[in-house]
């Protein structure tokens, strides 16, 4: 599961995108956790460019890693590309919305 938020750009504007990474323990031993994670990792830095600067992703590994490999991450994630692109937008549009709120009650 990859859930995605847009959080405020920064005054200096040198943020980029930010990762997030949980795996219960019902995934498998630590080696597996860690495994996951070091997957989820390296995939999410060879997919910069899905990626837009003022996003933060949080993936929640849900299953064992099995045999998948680098690769076979970044196609799931590349595959995917619409349904982030459109999770993205939907949390901009999001901020949005409650910066509006905000500038209301102000």
């Amino acid at each position: 599961m990859l859930l995605i938020h847009a959080r405020q750009p920064s005054d200096s504007g040198a943020e980029t995108s930010r990762l997030g990474v949980t795996v219960s323990r019902r995934v498998g031993s630590a080696v597996v956790r860690n495994r996951a994670k070091r997957l989820v990792r390296e995939a999410f830095r060879a997919t910069r460019d899905l990626w837009d600067e003022d996003l933060d992703l949080v993936v929640i590994v849900r299953k064992p890693p099995g045999s998948m490999k680098l690769a076979d991450v970044q196609k799931e994630w590349r595959h995917a590309q619409r349904t982030l692109s459109r999770r993205a937008a939907e949390a901009r549009k999001d901020r949005e919305k409650r910066q509006s709120e905000l500038a209301q009650r102000a």
